[in-house]
C-alpha cells in the first residue's frame, strides 16, 4: 500500500480527469475511482499533499455507504482490489486502500448540502438576510447553533477553480424536476439523520455535510464520497459551544490557517508549513479513528 500519492498515472488505463482529490479512469464497464492525498480549500488545490488522506477518506466513504444501503443504493462495485479488472494489476499497490471500481452514472449538476447547525458559508447568510439559500431562519440564532429542524440547501456544480453557487430549491427544481428535487431532499435529510445520530454516539457533531447523486437507467444513485472530513465539518461534541467557531476533525483547520495568512483564495495556492500538514492530518485520523471501527 502506498501511503502518500499526490497524483496517479496509470498508463495502461484509460485516463478520464483529475478532480481536486479523486482521479477518475474508466475500465471495461465501471468506472476506477482513485482517492490521492491531495487537499483542497475555497475550491483551490493545495500544492503539497496530505500523506495518507486518501486512505482515510476511502475507507470512511465505504463505511458511510454500507450505512445508507437501505436509504438509497450507492455506486460500489467493490473496494477489493483483488475483485478489480485485470488491467489493474499492475497498479495493485498505489491502488489498494484508497480506491473503488464503482458503477458509470450521470452525475446530476447540483451539490446537496445539508445542515444541522449554522456554520461557514450558512452563517454568513443568516447573519446577512437571516436566511439560508432562500430558507427563511428564526431570528437570534448564534455561530454554529443548532438549527431548529435541519435544512437542505443545494448549490449550482461549478467548472474546476471556480466556487459553487448558492441556489433555491426552487431553482434546483428548474435544473432537475420537481419530482426528483423532492426524492433527492427526503434521501438527503435521512441520510444525515442516521449519520449524525451514529457520529454523536462517537463524539462528533456532524454541523454539515455534501452529498452528490447520479442516475443510472433513470434509477437515483449515490455516488462520489460520503461524510468524509473534505465533505463535512465533524465538531468534537465535548467542545461544542454556541456563540464561536469550533474546534474541528475536518479541513477547516487548513481553512483557517489560510485566513489567517490573508491568502487571497486564488491560485496559485500557498506552501504548506509541515505543522499545518500534521495537525490537518491528525484531524482526518481522529475522525476514522472515532468512527469507523
Amino acid at each position: 500500500m502506498t501511503k502518500n500519492i499526490q497524483q496517479t498515472n496509470f498508463p495502461k488505463l484509460n485516463f478520464i480527469k483529475r478532480g481536486k482529490v479523486r482521479d477518475l479512469y474508466a475500465v471495461q464497464e465501471s468506472l476506477l475511482i482513485v482517492a490521492t492525498d491531495r487537499i483542497s480549500a475555497f475550491d483551490v488545490i493545495m500544492p503539497n499533499p496530505i500523506p495518507g488522506k486518501g486512505i482515510i477518506l476511502n475507507r470512511m466513504s465505504t463505511f458511510w455507504f454500507k450505512q445508507m444501503e437501505d436509504i438509497i443504493v450507492n455506486h460500489i462495485i467493490s473496494t477489493d482490489v483483488a475483485d478489480f479488472p485485470p488491467e489493474c494489476a499492475p497498479y495493485a499497490t498505489s491502488l489498494e486502500g484508497r480506491s473503488m471500481l464503482v458503477k458509470k452514472a450521470n452525475p446530476l449538476p447540483v451539490e446537496c448540502i445539508v445542515r444541522g447547525y449554522v456554520s461557514g458559508s450558512g452563517w454568513k447568510d443568516y447573519h446577512h438576510n437571516q436566511s439560508i439559500s432562500g430558507i427563511k431562519l428564526p431570528p437570534g440564532l448564534k455561530e454554529s447553533s443548532k438549527l431548529p429542524q435541519t435544512i437542505f440547501t443545494p448549490t449550482t456544480k461549478a467548472p474546476e477553480g471556480e466556487h459553487d453557487s448558492a441556489i433555491t430549491r426552487s431553482e434546483m427544481e428548474d435544473i432537475v424536476g420537481m419530482e426528483l428535487t423532492e426524492k433527492i431532499i427526503n434521501i438527503s435529510l435521512a441520510i444525515y439523520e442516521r449519520a449524525a445520530a451514529i457520529a454523536l454516539k462517537a463524539g462528533i457533531i456532524i454541523a454539515d455535510t455534501k452529498m452528490e447523486f447520479g442516475l443510472i437507467d433513470k434509477e437515483l444513485i449515490l455516488i462520489d464520497e460520503l461524510l468524509t472530513p473534505d465533505s463535512s465539518r465533524f465538531w468534537p461534541a465535548l467542545d461544542y459551544e454556541e456563540g464561536r467557531a469550533q474546534k474541528s476533525f475536518d479541513k477547516q483547520f487548513l481553512r483557517d490557517y489560510l485566513l489567517a495568512i490573508k491568502w487571497n483564495q486564488k491560485p496559485p495556492a500557498p506552501e504548506l508549513p509541515p505543522e499545518i500538514i500534521k495537525n490537518t492530518k491528525a484531524k482526518y485520523e481522529e475522525a476514522l479513528k472515532r468512527l469507523v471501527k
